[in-house]
């Protein structure tokens, strides 16, 4: 079955189409370009740690970390490695798990036919054993040790687990080295047929390729899944935040910084995309760059320019963060926190939510140009139930209103947490 989905705002389209096997492929060809890009996902990321299908009695829980664990083991089979394989198109191939996605991904600009051919096999043909699954742990274990030391990442971890209780973002997307212990072969094929199930995953092509010739691939390579249902377990994740401060003590030049709001999700995956783009506006109306509470903290040097903020929303948690580098990091986030406080009473400058509406739907608008960041929105946007145009509606029609109502929900001074790291 195949959709063309039309933007008028752009005066582009893409194909959708509901390929036999149930996987949904987007196809987004792109004049001009001389690269193409794939991004070959699955619908599961180091979140998805309790699930059962219609076949399970119960639930099943799984060690943490298991998704990464996976995504590390897919590219080797008993013929040898993807990379390898890749080498001889001259292909640059990647992979990344993040909480909600697992996701395989090349660019190119020749040989486009025999690259997405890998794609499609590779991922889709598991191969594990003992030996090989023992040796993964050895590897992913130097992984995890050396995350431990990283400053950026315990900084960020170290916010999460001061923001959740019990829900499992609070958790190294890589798992614990005790956790990937408790991983062997048996365990990673059931959690491979769960989630890898192709109606659990989406092909997004964009740039410089044929549409034939990915419909063709996958025409000779993928082989019809069985339809399932698959429920995941949500976690019972008390309003509140776990501590509202966490230092950690690591050789840094400057203390690093996170300070973290605690929102609420939404009901549905297409609400959190919602939810996740209103609080990126939000977060630049409280703090970003061109507001006179950022000038001060510069001026007072108070932060510096590696100041930012990021928004996360999905399944069952949505949270808000600004991050730095600060010598009082404590002042930062009183001085944030005041800000919100105001905003609240007094409502948000309709010129400065005009202004920052535009700002970030320009950042938007400037995804749709490129190949990597476009095949990356067709995949949020259809794990969520949207089309990729339906991002830039949902910007465009924000109204002042919305943010107003927003903004205590997902600013709540009472539900914040800061993490600093320092030498």
């Amino acid at each position: 079955m195949k959709e063309i989905i039309r933007s008028q705002r752009l005066g582009e389209q893409y194909q959708k189409i509901l390929h036999p096997s149930g996987l949904t492929i987007l196809l987004y060809p792109m004049e001009g370009f001389k690269s193409a890009y794939a991004l070959f996902a699955t619908n599961y990321g180091s979140v998805d740690a309790s699930f059962k299908t219609d076949k399970d009695e119960d639930f099943v829980t799984v060690p943490a970390g298991i998704a990464h664990f996976l995504e590390h083991k897919l590219f080797e089979s008993e013929d040898g490695d993807a990379f390898e394989r890749y080498a001889k198109t001259g292909a640059n191939a990647n992979a990344f798990t993040s909480f909600d996605k697992t996701a395989y991904l090349f660019s190119c600009t020749d040989h486009f036919k025999e690259s997405i051919e890998i794609l499609l096999d590779f991922v889709t043909h598991p191969y594990f054993t003992p030996q090989t699954v023992k040796k993964e742990q050895g590897i992913i274990g130097q992984e995890i040790r050396m995350y431990d030391d990283n400053p950026d990442w315990r900084v960020y971890f170290n916010l999460l687990g001061a923001l959740y209780h019990v829900n499992p973002v609070r958790i190294d997307i890589a798992g614990t080295v005790e956790s990937i212990a408790q991983i062997d072969a048996d365990l990673l094929y059931r959690c491979y047929h769960t989630f890898y199930n192709l109606h659990n995953m989406t092909l997004a092509v964009a740039g410089n390729f044929d549409p034939d010739v990915v419909l063709d691939a996958a025409d000779r390579i993928l082989k019809p899944a069985p339809k399932q249902e698959l429920t995941r377990k949500v976690a019972d994740e008390p309003d509140t935040v776990r501590t509202t401060l966490v230092e950690q003590t690591l050789p840094v030049a400057i203390p690093l910084f996170q300070i973290g709001f605690k929102g609420k999700a939404g009901k549905t995956e297409r609400e959190n995309l919602w939810g996740k783009i209103a609080d990126e506006v939000l977060l630049e109306i409280i703090a970003g760059d061109s507001t006179p509470l950022y000038r001060r903290l510069l001026e007072a040097e108070l932060i510096n320019q590696t100041f930012e903020g990021e928004a996360m929303a999905n399944r069952d948690y949505s949270l808000t963060f600004y991050s730095g580098e600060s010598r009082d990091p404590k002042r930062v986030r009183d001085e944030i926190a005041t800000e919100i406080l105001r905003l609240r009473s007094e409502g948000i400058d309709p010129q400065l939510f005009d202004r920052v509406k535009k700002a970030v739907y320009g950042r938007y608008l400037g995804a749709y140009g490129r190949p990597e960041a476009l095949a990356g929105l067709m995949v949020t946007a259809q794990f969520a139930d949207a089309d990729a145009y339906e991002i830039l509606e949902m910007l465009a029609s924000l109204t002042l209103d919305q943010l107003n109502e927003r903004l205590p929900v997902s600013f709540d001074v009472e539900r914040c947490a800061l993490s600093i790291v320092r030498s």
